[in-house]
């Protein structure tokens, strides 16, 4: 291992990451490594971890090689693997762009939830096309203390239990994951959203992510929010041939989610990169014992 391992810090609308490019995938990022880097006192501090690794490099991408030149290994705060997540996609086109290797306009970004589209505007804002959400059938229930609601459940690629609540306060603390029930309904665990309205097609959040406790932000939490609040509302691209859009504030910033009549939605917002520097190998030794 290079004493010295290149990094970078970003974030989507205050969902920050650690940046680690790896084209060749020769780093061993197991997940201790991940959870140390992830570490807000000890380490450098972020809600994931970006990989950035050649598409060609790395078994679970290689099929997506012709497709996608760039494979988003991304790994959740406390070291686990994630399907996807939907800020991370946008500040890894970020730190792609930064770093020159790719130009403004359209790329193609491989995830572990398939090949992901994405724009990346000359005003700086960043679009994803996050594919589309599948409904599972059945009921959910979600908890906090006292209270419960029932719980849309949407899979955006990753698991989601949307609840629509009267004060965003009621979700407490969001330290631990709220229960929810059936177990069934999530055998891999789920990000829960609490929602409040603030208008029409206007909704405020609040989203535990599995494996990464209260997030500022959570892209495809999003998603699933404005699909649960259009189906909410009456509405179904697919049925009416009208798209729709939804205004998404997250206590980190605003999202912009459209869902599409053939089923795609895209979210719309900003991707910052804030730093670069290096990681010390010896620390990052000294961490895992």
């Amino acid at each position: 291992m290079s004493t010295r391992i290149a990094f970078l810090k970003g974030h989507g609308t205050e969902n920050d990451f650690v940046i680690v490019p790896d084209p060749e995938n020769t780093l061993d990022l197991t997940p201790a490594a991940v959870a140390a880097l992830c570490d807000r006192r000890a380490g450098i501090g972020g809600d994931g971890v970006l990989h950035v690794v050649r598409s060609a490099a790395h078994p679970e991408a290689r099929s997506m090689a012709a497709e996608a030149e760039w494979f988003m290994d991304y790994r959740n705060g406390d070291g686990s693997i994630a399907e996807m997540c939907g800020n991370g996609t946008r500040v890894f086109a970020r730190y792609l762009r930064h770093a020159g290797l790719v130009d403004e306009g359209d790329l193609a970004i491989a995830t572990r939830a398939g090949v992901k589209s994405v724009h990346i505007d000359k005003d700086g804002d960043i679009t994803v096309g996050m594919g589309s959400a599948r409904l599972p059938e059945g009921d959910v229930t979600v908890s906090v203390g006292e209270r419960s609601w029932p719980a849309r459940n949407v899979n955006m690629g990753n698991p989601h239990a949307v609840a629509f609540v009267d004060d965003l306060a009621h979700a407490g603390d969001l330290f631990g994951p709220p229960p929810f029930s059936p177990a069934a309904a999530y055998p891999e665990g789920v990000n829960v959203e609490f929602v409040v309205d603030r208008g029409p097609r206007h909704v405020a959040m609040r989203v535990h992510e599995r494996g990464s406790g209260e997030t500022r932000s959570c892209g495809t939490g999003a998603c699933a929010v404005a699909v649960a609040a259009a189906r909410r509302d009456g509405a179904d691209p697919a049925v009416t041939g009208t798209p729709v859009t939804y205004t998404v504030d997250l206590p980190g910033g605003r999202l912009v989610i459209t869902e599409r009549p053939d089923g795609e939605i895209e979210m719309t917002g900003p991707a910052v990169i804030v730093a670069e520097g290096e990681i010390d190998a010896d620390w990052l030794e000294s961490a895992l014992r």
